[in-house]
């Protein structure tokens, strides 16, 4: 994967970014402009599997008896193999248990409608027969077989699309091919890139393009070298097949059809453009034996829905051993997807993004077909009160169901939003999903933060407006479900806000809970007229959190009121903001 994108900061910042269950931001974004008619299907599709296999699989994050940190598909990188000495652990890729149509059936009762499997890695190797290389699973192991070929007719047999993942420029193996910290083995050189390009990247695109039918989408990887020269070639091979979705890893200026958020789901989408989250279920996404630091079925099922109520597709990676088969976590993890989507997916399948900013307890997704429109709440935490509501919601709503088991419910319009009467128990402890077919048009009331009755105000992450400069994404909410902060926040030009509607006023005590690395970071807190300077000291990381006391603010009278948090230009660090507190 893109390892611009995973040294961001430090391997601390690889979260999931996802959504807590106390309280949901579900920021609505704009619709994908209507683009042509290939990316129909895709936009429907919400969920497919990501396969990363190879050699790597072999020495599965350890070398010379030894643990290597870090992704396990990266390891020739990480510690300067020898293109000699990794060729040896081809000799022992030999996967005599691989059987694709397992593979494509554990994928399709998973609820995923679509496959991207790695071709070609950074490490060069090719799954499938090429005349470009010897280094290939045909040529180079004991197996002796394309292993792409019985992975195309599973998922032609079973009615699964099949997408190809390569690796266009990173290439260790292949004399030429580019490295993104630079050639550690002489002999990886060769004649240059470019000669790579037009004797290896070009010929194996155009065989994986013409020999193995329709191939729905193409996903190139980091474009380490690659100019617009190289590019143009590679990308002229598209007209071989005209259907085929792309992604913006190209390079060369092109941006493809998708965009791909790696390893967290953007908090509020990405407006104007459709996209595609890849995510590991543990840490890496080829095979590695220790890393077992699994994310619960709970946490995929809810990266899921999360990801869907924000109009994006989730692409959740596997990495079977070099003996071809999924390890267990894995399949028990597909398992409880599968369980999960058999009850509920037309609740993601096929939907739009969330109309609301925000839920208090989950999670929307929504279909419109004609002058009806569906509202599918995806409620992470039960009510024990019997009641939810759906804050702001004025429509006329013609009926109310659960998903699980179909029973009908009760609505009733009062102040607050839409009041529906929902039994004590959850249908389903992870995402239980309500059904609200609505007649004619919507309105939703805007999203402000409540005081709460012990006078508190807080201002945490996912309430909050993030201001970046155009075709920036410097601040983003992020963190796991119960630790989620503004993060990544890198750009003294990036700013956040919150709307605040206090009941009292009077002098409250303003506090902030952050976390950096730096000496310092400084910035200053607006209300009103009123402005306090602030700085938060060194916490040694960007996920140790530390509360400081700002200063003291005064508000005139109850009301709304907009609590903004700047950068100061002269003295701004990247920090991690949790929350703003006013008491």
């Amino acid at each position: 994967m893109q390892l611009s994108i995973l040294t961001r900061r430090t391997w601390a910042l690889l979260f999931v970014f996802i959504v807590p269950i106390q309280l949901v931001l579900s920021q609505s974004i704009a619709h994908p402009p209507a683009g042509p008619s290939k990316m129909d299907w895709w936009r429907k599709a919400r969920l497919g599997m990501f396969i990363h296999w190879g050699v790597y699989a072999v020495p599965a994050g350890e070398y010379q008896g030894k643990p290597v940190d870090g992704l396990g598909e990266w390891i020739m990188h990480d510690v300067s193999i020898p293109r000699s000495v990794y060729a040896g652990y081809a000799q022992q890729f030999n996967p005599v248990k691989y059987n694709a149509d397992a593979w494509v059936t554990m994928a399709k009762e998973a609820g995923m409608k679509y496959i991207v499997v790695t071709t070609k890695h950074h490490d060069g190797f090719a799954l499938f027969d090429s005349k470009a290389s010897d280094w290939t699973a045909v040529k180079a192991t004991p197996y002796g077989k394309d292993l792409l070929k019985p992975l195309v007719e599973a998922c032609r047999k079973q009615g699964m699309k099949l997408g190809f993942y390569y690796s266009q420029a990173n290439d260790w193996y292949n004399p030429g091919g580019a490295a993104a910290r630079g050639h550690w083995d002489k002999t990886q050189a060769g004649n240059g890139m470019d000669e790579y390009i037009d004797k290896v990247a070009i010929p194996q695109m155009k065989e994986l393009l013409t020999q193995y039918g329709d191939v729905v989408e193409l996903w190139w990887d980091v474009p380490t070298d690659m100019n617009k020269e190289r590019a143009d070639k590679l990308h002229a091979l598209l007209a071989l097949q005209p259907g085929i979705i792309t992604n913006d890893r190209l390079g060369g200026g092109y941006k493809g059809d998708i965009t791909t958020p790696e390893q967290y789901i953007p908090a509020t989408g990405i407006a104007g453009r459709d996209w595609e989250t890849c995510m590991t279920m543990n840490d890496t996404w080829g095979f590695k034996t220790k890393d077992n630091n699994w994310k619960s079925s709970a946490t995929l099922i809810r990266n899921l829905v999360d990801i869907a109520s924000k109009g994006g597709n989730y692409l959740l990676n596997v990495g079977p051993t070099a003996e071809g088969e999924f390890p267990a976590p894995i399949i028990e993890r597909l398992a409880a997807i599968g369980r999960w989507t058999k009850v509920n997916g037309e609740s993601v399948y096929g939907t739009t993004a969330s109309p609301f900013k925000i839920l208090p307890w989950g999670r929307a997704t929504k279909r419109v077909e004609g002058a009806a429109t569906s509202l599918y709440l995806h409620v992470f935490n039960w009510p024990t009160n019997g009641q939810l509501t759906v804050p702001g919601l004025k429509a006329k709503v013609q009926s109310v169901r659960l998903l699980a088991g179909g029973a009908k419910l009760t609505a009733a319009a009062t102040a607050e939003g839409l009041q529906i009467q929902v039994p004590l128990l959850a249908p389903d402890e992870v995402a239980s999903v309500i059904e609200v077919k609505i007649q004619g048009a919507m309105t939703i009331e805007p999203y402000s933060v409540k005081q709460e009755a012990d006078g508190r105000v807080v201002l945490g992450a996912e309430t909050a407006d993030i201001h970046n400069q155009p075709g920036e994404s410097s601040a983003m909410t992020e963190g796991n479900w119960d630790n989620r902060n503004i993060g990544y926040w890198t750009s003294a030009a990036s700013w956040v806000s919150w709307k605040v509607e206090f009941a009292k006023a009077g002098t409250y005590t303003l506090k902030a809970v952050a976390g950096t690395p730096a000496e310092a970071s400084a910035f200053n807190v607006q209300i009103g007229n009123q402005t306090i300077d602030a700085t938060v000291r060194s916490t040694g990381d960007y996920n140790q959190y530390n509360e400081v006391v700002l200063g003291t603010v005064t508000i005139d009278k109850p009301g709304l009121h907009t609590v903004t948090l700047k950068p100061d230009p002269a003295g701004w660090k990247a920090m991690n903001l949790r929350q703003i507190s006013l008491q």
